[in-house]
């Protein structure tokens, strides 16, 4: 093995630095090989000035930082690629070009670190004969294969210390705090920051819910002399028979941007239950700063995994975590359906066991 490259696809996640790092160090002690950045995911494979070597001693220093140093484009899909021809915007398949630079860069292995839409990428390029390993990055959690995906301990944390300090505030005021977190499909950072940090009410996008179920959880703590409640909300929760809440559209090319159902949520509340009612949207704090020890522990195992699976050309596979131990999947088995909260689990069974509202 001479060359390999790695790209971070998709949004951010803490632990990004992490997988960098271990995939270099581990390259470079195990095989003596190079390894080649690709910068702003697949874009840097359309470019010529898109990509650098990279050295342990290049990558000294970034382990406990959040981002990517070789920075991420959740907007590069080859096969949907918006250009300009003529003064008009078009949508082009540029693909076979991305296989071709990958040749012609030498790269035995490409290391793609990304969310389920990077991997989808990731697989339609290696059946077009590209040899790519996935790493699984997410913070939502919501990728089949692997127990948990680095960067979901970071973003759990900081819900939760937000949480925490709303408490306080929402305590001395008597009022109803409505925090609202990231969780497009799959409520994992709700669920678990909300039972972390105490929250009253819990909603997720796996449970379509009723208002009266919070009001009633709001009023039964107010007659027990607690005039204060907390509402943790996934963005991507909505009341039953109501679409999603977005507050901007998507095309071809973007998804739609989810946001709002902490708002919609609060003046509904505030509304019926006549209590104040705040809202708190972390949004992309949730995503930034320095991973946690976990997430660092878990990215730098990824890195190191996926340049095994590199050796052995094992292409078309992602590494995951399967209770301690690192394991690979085959790609296509992990995207054959998206990963969501279990209603029947013991997570969802504790949450109701505490009388933690959930809006059914």
């Amino acid at each position: 093995m001479d060359r390999i490259g790695i790209l971070t696809g998709g949004g951010d996640a803490p632990g990004l630095n992490a997988v960098i790092r271990a995939v270099v160090k581990a390259a470079s002690t195990l095989f003596g090989c190079e390894v080649i950045g690709i910068r702003q995911g697949f874009e840097g494979l359309l470019d010529l000035n898109g990509t650098l070597l990279l050295t342990p001693d290049s990558v000294r220093g970034i382990l406990p930082r959040g981002g990517t140093i070789l920075g991420a484009a959740n907007r590069g899909n080859p096969f949907a690629r918006r250009v300009i021809r003529d003064g008009v915007e078009v949508i082009e398949d540029v693909s076979d070009l991305v296989v071709q630079r990958i040749h012609e860069l030498g790269l035995d292995t490409l290391i793609v670190v990304g969310g389920d839409g990077t991997l989808r990428i990731c697989v339609e390029l290696f059946e077009k004969g590209s040899p790519v390993v996935g790493v699984p990055k997410t913070i939502d959690n919501d990728i089949q294969g692997t127990d948990v995906t680095f960067g979901f301990d970071t973003a759990v944390s900081m819900a939760t210390e937000a949480i925490d300090r709303l408490h306080t505030t929402a305590e001395s005021h008597h009022r109803v705090m409505v925090v609202e977190l990231m969780g497009r499909n799959a409520g994992f950072i709700t669920l678990e920051a909300g039972l972390a940090g105490g929250a009253d009410v819990i909603l997720i996008p796996e449970i379509p819910f009723c208002f009266e179920p919070i009001f009633e959880k709001i009023q039964e703590r107010a007659r027990a002399g607690r005039y204060f409640s907390i509402i943790a909300v996934a963005e991507g929760a909505r009341p039953k028979d109501h679409e999603q809440i977005f507050r901007m559209e998507g095309d071809k090319i973007r998804s739609p941007r989810l946001g709002g159902i902490g708002q919609y949520v609060a003046e509904e509340v505030a509304q019926t239950c006549a209590l104040e009612t705040r809202v708190t949207v972390l949004g992309h704090l949730q995503r930034g700063g320095p991973p946690t020890a976990f997430d660092r522990w878990l990215a730098t195992r990824f890195g190191a995994a996926a340049v095994r699976l590199a050796a052995e050309r094992k292409h078309g596979y992602l590494v995951g975590l399967h209770g301690t131990e690192i394991v690979d999947i085959r790609l296509q088995d992990v995207l054959k359906r998206p990963k969501r909260v279990d209603l029947d689990g013991e997570v969802i069974r504790t949450a109701r066991d505490l009388g933690i509202c959930l809006g059914n």
